[in-house]
């Protein structure tokens, strides 16, 4: 920035000079305008023949590497052609230093790195060669496969490559406690109920992997697995972590002495909570995980790989596979409806007839998908409710998710309010009775608030419950705001109230289903526009000035997935299509629609190539679990940023500059 500029308050972005009171040039608009129409007519292309979009979803290197050692468990090595596939895959992304990360860029990961090697081996890699001693040597100084977390230690001890104890023990008794117990398994979240059903039969029966090939890992474990002492760590590091290492002591010396008819019985019961569950060609809680273990356990149990329900179990994880040019992956789950959801809202801010049309359809394949006739594990806490809502996969009865649920429920209220209003209503009144007590949401459940379990050693990854967040809280209140509920509603109170009590120091909010405080403080923001907060509120302002302050040198916004570390709390490698119209949507919804950052933000996506119906982007912005499973959506480089430019057309040709819907 010149002295000149910045005397005459202007800002320099990429080279351009926008000033803080200037109207939108026609020359921008006009651009704007074709970059619209080009990519909403590439996104029409991506829609189904029935309506729906599905767009890639992909993460870290763990998910194909578990589907490599699921094959081998069950005895059945891959065909020599997916096998091929599968390991360029896995090789191409190995980091220099030979490890593997969580996220693109991403730093080296040890347990996603024990995994992909051992994956790699089954596949044929032999140890000796370089990129496998490249990654034996670094994970060796990571302080090798005994520091890998619980997860990939339980997949060892499968393998016969650590000892049992080498795992928390979770025994499968825990079925049969009743809800009044410390543990229980609704006091989790659904995730991990799915996945640790399956998972207590596998711990107890202890099945050995058949594995074939006989191939094992001893190379990457500094001390011999079986003299290996320092296997159970104490996840937080308090006093209550402690103890329930204590806890877990005591666990491993009743394991052994456990009344075999009472074993029975608690394996029974485990699968009884699975078999409701399965899912049909989805799987169970439609994750791989989930899916995977229950593979495992069917197999344990000594099912024939023909019953029914084992055959439609193993078709499930095939569906997730996605093949791209001479690579294999596996896909962790699938995401139609919120690849669909996101893109009607998409079709609907661009508002041309074959938008409108587009995103009908849209409409009435998500009306076709309300989950409707099911008291899913939501109902434990809430039974009253009549069941209605919608999952993030193609069928997850059990498990509508809320996000989902609002963001469909505003997009059928924008399409036509008096043909989808029984959905609506019936959707709307199940959001509002999924209202946690301290006024926010969580994804799937109410009140999912244990946080005393995070502390147990099974809980290292940080992922065992699903509390009320901000950015699900803020869809729930966009919508039912959009929807009429006033600001002196009960709900609409409780949920401005939670997300002002969230504000962190800084004016951001965190963003715990995207990355990270770009996503959080946009989806804040919208909601507290739709709230009825002025853009002057104390809240709003210092939200704006965060994203304002987060802007790049090239007028974009880029986060870094490592910024769920608190050490990285302020990291960003660049600029992404995707974090760059969620800034523009937050700042549009507090009326800044005409300030030189929106502008900017804006040339920067004009700026960008269009590749089909996709801005390109490498850097990852989608999240799982904080620190531990992140996601790359492979839509939102093609929904968001038309969305945002979609908005910008529409509110510099509107007088008032208001956004006058809730997302």
């Amino acid at each position: 920035m010149t002295l000149e500029s910045a005397e005459r308050g202007e800002r320099t972005f990429a080279g351009h000079t926008r000033s803080p009171s200037s109207e939108p040039s026609g020359d921008r608009i006009g651009v704007v305008e074709r970059m619209i129409r080009d990519a909403g007519e590439a996104l029409r292309g991506r829609q189904n023949d029935d309506g729906h979009w599905l767009f890639e979803l992909e993460a870290d290197t763990t998910i194909p590497s578990e589907y490599v050692l699921l094959q081998h468990f069950l005895g059945e090595p891959i065909d020599a052609e997916r096998a091929a596939k599968l390991a360029r895959y896995l090789r191409r992304h190995q980091k220099p230093d030979g490890g593997w990360p969580l996220f693109a860029e991403g730093m080296t990961d040890i347990s996603a790195s024990v995994k992909a090697y051992y994956a790699l081996k089954l596949l044929g890699d032999g140890a000796d060669e370089p990129h496998m001693r490249r990654a034996r040597q670094h994970i060796l100084t990571l302080g090798g496969a005994a520091k890998a977390n619980v997860f990939t230690r339980i997949t060892l001890a499968l393998f016969e490559q650590v000892p049992w104890r080498a795992v928390p023990t979770m025994p499968p008794e825990i079925a049969l406690l009743p809800r009044w117990f410390p543990f229980h398994i609704e006091k989790v979240s659904y995730w991990s109920r799915t996945v640790i059903m399956p998972l207590v039969v596998l711990m107890a029966l202890k099945p050995a992997a058949k594995n074939p090939s006989g191939v094992g890992v001893r190379e990457l474990f500094v001390t011999a697995p079986e003299d290996e002492t320092d296997y159970i760590d104490n996840p937080t590091g308090t006093r209550i972590g402690a103890f329930f290492v204590g806890v877990d002591k005591v666990l491993k010396a009743l394991d052994p002495h456990m009344p075999q008819v009472l074993r029975r019985r608690a394996v029974d019961s485990a699968m009884a909570f699975i078999r409701p569950r399965l899912n049909g060609r989805s799987g169970v809680g439609a994750i791989f995980p989930a899916m995977a273990n229950t593979v495992m356990a069917f197999d344990a149990l000594g099912y024939d790989p023909q019953h029914p329900d084992v055959a439609t179990a193993r078709q499930a994880i095939e569906d997730l596979l996605f093949e791209r040019g001479d690579e294999l992956y596996c896909q962790p789950c699938l995401s139609p409806v919120w690849d669909t959801v996101l893109s009607v809202h998409a079709m609907l801010e661009s508002g041309d007839e074959p938008a409108r049309d587009a995103a009908r359809a849209g409409c009435d394949w998500l009306c076709r998908h309300e989950i409707t006739d099911t008291k899913g594990d939501w109902a434990a806490r809430r039974p009253e409710l009549t069941p209605s809502g919608w999952a993030f996969q193609y069928r997850n009865d059990h498990y509508p998710d809320v996000d989902d649920t609002a963001v469909v429920v505003a997009a059928l209220h924008r399409a036509d309010p008096d043909g989808y209003d029984e959905v609506i209503r019936r959707a709307a009144a199940w959001i509002e009775g999924m209202q946690s007590s301290n006024g926010g949401w969580g994804a799937f459940d109410v009140d999912n608030t244990y946080y005393y379990l995070n502390h147990i050693p099974f809980a290292d990854h940080g992922a065992l419950l699903d509390p009320p967040t901000a950015d699900v809280s803020a869809r729930c209140l966009s919508t039912l705001c959009q929807l009429g509920y006033d600001k002196d509603h009960t709900a609409v109170r409780a949920a401005v109230d939670f997300l002002l009590n969230e504000q962190e120091a800084d004016g951001s909010w965190y963003g715990r289903w995207g990355v990270n405080y770009v996503y959080g403080t946009w989806s804040v923001l919208s909601a507290l526009n739709a709230a009825g907060l002025e853009p002057d509120h104390p809240a709003v302002r210092n939200g704006v000035q965060f994203l304002k302050n987060k802007q790049m040198p090239d007028g974009g916004w880029g986060e870094d997935c490592a910024t769920y570390w608190t050490e990285a709390r302020a990291e960003a490698k660049a600029s992404t299509p995707s974090q760059t119209a969620w800034a523009l949507l937050g700042l549009m919804a507090a009326g800044e629609v005409d300030s030189p950052e929106v502008a900017a933000g804006v040339d920067f996506l004009l700026s960008q190539p269009l590749e089909g119906a996709n801005w390109p982007e490498t850097m990852w912005t989608g999240i799982g679990f904080p620190r531990v499973f992140y996601l790359k959506y492979h839509g939102y480089s093609a929904y968001f940023p038309l969305w945002a430019l979609a908005r910008y057309r529409n509110l510099t040709r509107s007088n008032d500059r208001r956004v006058g819907v809730g997302m």
